[in-house]
């Protein structure tokens, strides 16, 4: 049974609203599951009616009602991320089973994007499973292209791993983290062999455009260096919307 599809934009914003707490989190090992949500400037526990998603933050204008602290921008964007990544799903897909699948990669791939842009870290908890998932929904929707996907896996994670042993053997240092190795790959195992080339062309693009908008001081050095997670996290996620 597949849930309704206007249930999606409303479920995104609880999904992205926890997906702020795992991003928060994760990086300072600190429980994600178990511990209740508290303000950060004065660790005061917060009740149910401050922990709706967008309408908390609107309502208490932006600070702790406790300490009157600010609560920042980043949950209400994340928020809003998760519902625009469930809306580009319901353009794409038409809805259906299709819709819910596309969202949650969208979401994973967001929280992992997130996770990256501050860390330089992609978690295994997250880049494992997908491929483990893209190849389980290959298998449901193109049974037929299994292999394809699966060597499209093994060749996403072993060229990146390729690219970042010749970039230590010219530059003795590394070009691309395994993390990165290992989100192609389960690009690979979403996308097939065919999409490769163009997922990697479009995260270039994207993570050139990305660093040249941001204007970082200094400017662009090859010593400075740049999360690819979030380029190849968006481009994946195109290559997925618009693979139809």
């Amino acid at each position: 049974m597949v849930l309704p599809v206007w249930l999606l934009p409303l479920v995104a914003l609880v999904i992205g609203s926890w997906l702020g707490v795992l991003v928060r989190r994760w990086p300072q090992g600190r429980p994600v599951a178990l511990a209740r949500s508290q303000c950060e400037s004065c660790l005061h526990p917060l009740g149910p009616l401050e922990l709706v998603p967008l309408l908390s933050f609107v309502l208490l204008r932006g600070r702790c009602r406790h300490c009157g602290a600010p609560i920042g921008w980043f949950h209400p964007a994340i928020e809003l991320a998760a519902v625009t990544i469930a809306l580009a799903a319901l353009y794409a897909d038409g809805g259906g089973a299709r819709a819910w699948i596309d969202a949650g990669l969208g979401w994973a791939l967001l929280c992992a994007a997130w996770i990256d842009a501050g860390t330089f870290r992609l978690p295994d908890f997250i880049t494992l499973p997908l491929i483990l998932a893209g190849l389980a929904v290959t298998w449901l929707e193109q049974p037929e292209a299994l292999y394809d996907h699966a060597a499209a896996a093994a060749l996403g994670y072993l060229g990146f791993r390729l690219l970042n042993w010749v970039y230590w053997v010219v530059r003795r240092r590394h070009g691309l983290g395994q993390g990165d190795a290992k989100l192609l790959a389960a690009a690979g195992a979403w996308l097939g062999l065919a999409a490769l080339p163009y997922v990697v062309m479009g995260a270039g693009l994207i993570g050139i455009a990305v660093a040249v908008l941001a204007k970082r001081p200094g400017g662009l050095r090859a010593d400075r260096p740049i999360a690819f997670g979030p380029a190849l996290a968006l481009a994946f996620f195109l290559g997925r919307l618009l693979g139809q």
